[in-house]
């Protein structure tokens, strides 16, 4: 770690987090991912080198514990790795905020999917294993097809036919569909206008808005902001 030469909390916190890619590791913990290989498919354009650098350094700070049983490795934040919640919550909604324009390296099929997968509410879902299918028409023809398949509360991922019967196919633009998770556009308007077309049962279509949803972090930066404390008084309730 580069020492900032600084007293200052926020240097030695900085310290610590301002490594790139240090923090997007840190909220791929804090949203439940345990798994080394399942910490890379949230980070995929991170090298795998640089990913176990990041997490010894982690666990050397108290941020992270590693724990071996099974046959692999497993990380869980300790309890100052889960005081960073309010951080990286509060560092999301301020980019949501703030920061709205993406650049067409930010768009990314695999991501957009793995990001669904997480807070998919299974309980809206049929019951029985349920698969949706999503074409991409603004994306390289290799990356262009996903799968969704939902079953017992579980959510897979598949860049591969899965090979069981599709509900329906949901046809869109990589960047409509992140768009609608991002909270930019309501599923509503996009199944009107067309810019989202369901090819399966009326009952799929009607019920694609709630199987889907949006993101946590875009429903907490669309919720009315809390009565906050002035920095000033959080700073004098320290001393």
């Amino acid at each position: 770690m580069t020492s900032y030469g600084q007293f200052c909390p926020i240097a030695k916190a900085m310290e610590v987090l301002d490594e790139r890619w240090t923090l997007l590791v840190v909220r791929e913990l804090l949203l439940g991912t345990t798994r080394w290989a399942d910490l890379r498919k949230g980070v995929p354009r991170m090298s795998p080198a640089l990913l176990s650098k990041r997490l010894r350094t982690l666990e050397r700070a108290g941020v992270v514990q590693r724990h071996s049983g099974g046959g692999h490795a497993t990380y869980a934040l300790t309890p100052a790795g889960q005081e960073l919640y309010a951080v990286v919550q509060a560092l999301g909604m301020w980019g949501l905020r703030w920061i709205g324009e993406l650049g067409e390296q930010d768009y990314d099929p695999h991501l957009l999917l793995w990001d669904l997968r997480r807070t998919i509410p299974t309980a809206a879902w049929p019951a029985g294993r349920t698969v949706l299918a999503f074409a991409f028409d603004d994306v390289p023809v290799r990356q262009s097809c996903w799968w969704l398949v939902v079953s017992e509360g579980e959510v897979d991922v598949c860049d591969a036919d899965p090979g069981y019967p599709v509900a329906a196919t949901v046809r869109t633009g990589l960047r409509t569909l992140t768009r609608i998770w991002r909270g930019e556009l309501g599923w509503r308007q996009a199944l009107r206008s067309g810019s989202v077309v369901v090819d399966g049962p009326v009952a799929v279509q009607r019920a694609l808005p709630r199987w889907i949803g949006e993101s946590t972090l875009t429903r907490a930066a669309a919720a009315p902001p809390a009565a906050r404390v002035p920095a000033r008084d959080v700073v004098n309730s320290r001393r």
